[in-house]
């Protein structure tokens, strides 16, 4: 696998459920299955439909990527962290800006879990241009973000493409990378700052590539997710061949 992928296994497509409601949401769920395992349910999904938009995905025998980005006090993430190993979560996002209280107490909760969550952190937004990049310093950005996650023995980080392989270099196996901002080539970037396609972003070894409104918004999303999955599928017979 390219840059020594964390699980050693093929890289995975999530569809992001930004819909307005759940009606929607589980027209496209029940459209994709089973083509598609993984769906993010996001803050908007989720303020809308609560407990059903997960339970929606569970239903249709999918698993779920929870996209809240956890930031509170210590014991208030680490609530929301047992409460979503109860719900059969997957995937949970938590914003490193909470500091290492904070995700020590997160990280303890999924411990006492029975099945606990793969814990990922975030440390900037997609739609955050990399200004910093000149000179290095969005770079050591980076760098710093996947030390801090390792560190605290987060199970992997949310990354752009474009970061994924300094974050690979950074880490050690097994560590996730799960990337957003994920654009076939001629689609919209939308409000990401930070795109690639699906072929770069599995090069760049990322372990789960995250789309949404190139396949929220096609004409046909059945035919837009498999597209995604023969470019990635692609992809992957290339870098094995090399």
């Amino acid at each position: 696998m390219p840059d020594g992928r964390a699980a050693g296994a093929d890289p995975q497509l999530i569809v992001a459920l930004d819909l307005p409601s759940l009606e929607e949401a589980r027209r496209l769920i029940d459209l994709l299955r089973p083509s598609v395992q993984w769906f993010k349910v996001g803050l908007g999904l989720f303020t809308a439909a609560g407990l059903a938009a997960v339970e929606s995905v569970h239903r249709a025998g999918g698993r779920v990527f929870l996209d809240l980005k956890l930031h509170d006090i210590p014991t208030t993430v680490a609530a929301a962290v047992s409460s979503a190993a109860g719900l059969g979560v997957g995937m949970l996002t938590l914003h490193l800006a909470g500091g290492e209280g904070m995700a020590r107490a997160a990280v303890e909760a999924g411990r006492q879990a029975r099945e606990a969550p793969w814990l990922l952190g975030v440390f900037r937004l997609t739609s955050d241009p990399p200004a910093a990049r000149a000179g290095g310093t969005w770079d050591t950005l980076v760098t710093t973000a996947a030390r801090a996650a390792a560190s605290l023995r987060l199970d992997g980080l949310i990354a752009a493409a474009s970061e994924a392989r300094l974050v690979r270099s950074t880490t050690a196996p097994g560590f996730l990378i799960v990337s957003p901002g994920v654009r076939p080539v001629g689609v919209s970037a939308d409000d990401h700052a930070r795109t690639a396609t699906p072929a770069e972003t599995v090069r760049a070894g990322s372990d789960f590539l995250v789309v949404g409104r190139p396949i929220t918004r096609a004409p046909d999303p059945v035919a837009a997710a498999q597209r995604i999955l023969e470019e990635m599928r692609a992809a992957m017979t290339t870098a094995a061949m090399q």
